[in-house]
């Protein structure tokens, strides 16, 4: 402060200081409009191959690239697998391995991603459909035709009209329809018990998404409560609704159980008017619904168990931390909360789906 003061009084040294300062402001004004952010070239979208271990030394894996412009080229990486806990998770002598290369500006780097699995899933694919032909027959065909089709129209139409801004509730539920008009029928046939069954499916269909936009709102759930959402937020993708796209999640989730209720339910009506065809449609209505109600208890027991099946490693971890949390904070994460309520969405939908379908199975049965 001291120096500053005899500056000021002293004139020659004001100007010098004056003309300092100016020189370091319109330094750096000037640094900062010549700086010019690096092109897109500079960042190459990352390269993908298939590579086999060659050999394996103590840190070092070599490979061979098997396709790609690089097919044929030998080289020596860290072996990363090192660091795995289990044994089966390290790198083996001859296996095949997926190499992924990135560039930033000039500088190229390979690193070994994954272990290569097609050729298996393959295998259990093609068992699986044959399987189905054996057990099945000409419906197994057709219903494995109607899982193509329900996965075509979740890849082709759901996910890019997400991506693209549109509502993703709006969007499931239109998807929905579509997998559900041509599954069902490729599935069971074209006869009176698959439209009964089609027309209650998309009648619980809508209870269902009303019910999964109470639940969510109600218990003030944003779609932010998973990693995958964590991503999303971060990535390129403008404007994407991620509480539109766990109501959209709930409902494609709920659909594939709504669909065994409503064609099974349906049998069981039809099978007890082709037993006594004198039966009215009170009597036919209070008969299928004893059975539903057995159907539900299974079907909701059956629907908890898949969302804990796929969430079990979830709730490992928070098992392990639940010294550090009490329990009514765990149940409060969202992340739990969102199983929680997905799976009572698609409960819920159950107990409405049972008395709707028996109603109009009991309906048309009795007419006949």
């Amino acid at each position: 402060m001291v120096f500053a003061i005899n500056a000021l009084k002293n004139k020659k040294a004001a100007v010098w200081a004056g003309v300092i300062l100016a020189a370091l402001f319109f330094g750096a004004a000037f640094a900062q409009q010549t700086y010019e952010p690096l092109p897109p070239e500079a960042f190459p979208p990352d390269q993908f191959y298939k590579a086999e271990a060659l050999e394996l030394f103590d840190d070092k894996v070599r490979l061979q690239i098997l396709s790609g412009v690089e097919q044929g080229r030998e080289m020596v990486l860290e072996n990363n697998s090192l660091f795995y806990n289990l044994e089966e998770q390290k790198i083996k002598q001859g296996e095949v391995l997926v190499l992924i290369k990135n560039q930033v500006l000039d500088e190229v780097n390979y690193y070994i991603a994954d272990k290569y699995r097609l050729p298996a899933i393959m295998v259990i694919f093609i068992l699986f459909f044959g399987l189905t032909a054996l057990t099945a027959g000409s419906r197994g065909l057709t219903s494995f035709l109607g899982l193509v089709f329900s996965i075509a129209i979740l890849a082709v139409f759901v996910v890019p009209k997400i991506l693209a801004g549109y509502n993703p509730l709006f969007i499931s539920l239109v998807g929905s329809v579509a997998i559900v008009l041509i599954s069902l029928y490729l599935a069971h046939g074209f006869n009176k018990r698959t439209s009964i069954a089609l027309l209650s499916t998309l009648l619980t269909l809508g209870v269902a998404a009303v019910l999964a936009v109470a639940f969510v709102y109600f218990s003030k759930l944003f779609g932010t409560g998973s990693e995958e959402a964590f991503y999303l937020q971060i990535s390129s993708v403008e404007n994407l609704n991620l509480r539109g796209l766990l109501l959209g999640a709930i409902i494609i989730g709920a659909l594939g159980v709504l669909d065994d209720v409503t064609t099974s339910q349906t049998a069981v009506v039809e099978e007890i008017k082709k037993a006594n065809r004198t039966l009215p449609f009170g009597e036919l209505y209070k008969r299928g619904l004893n059975v539903g109600r057995e159907h539900i208890t299974a079907l909701v027991n059956t629907l908890a168990l898949a969302y804990a099946g796929a969430s079990l490693p979830l709730f490992l971890l928070f098992s392990i931390n639940e010294s550090r949390r009490p329990l009514w904070v765990i149940l409060n994460d969202q992340i739990v909360a969102e199983e929680i309520i997905r799976t009572l969405v698609g409960s819920t939908a159950l107990l409405f789906a049972i008395p709707i379908t028996t109603f109009l199975a009991a309906y048309f049965y009795s007419r006949e």
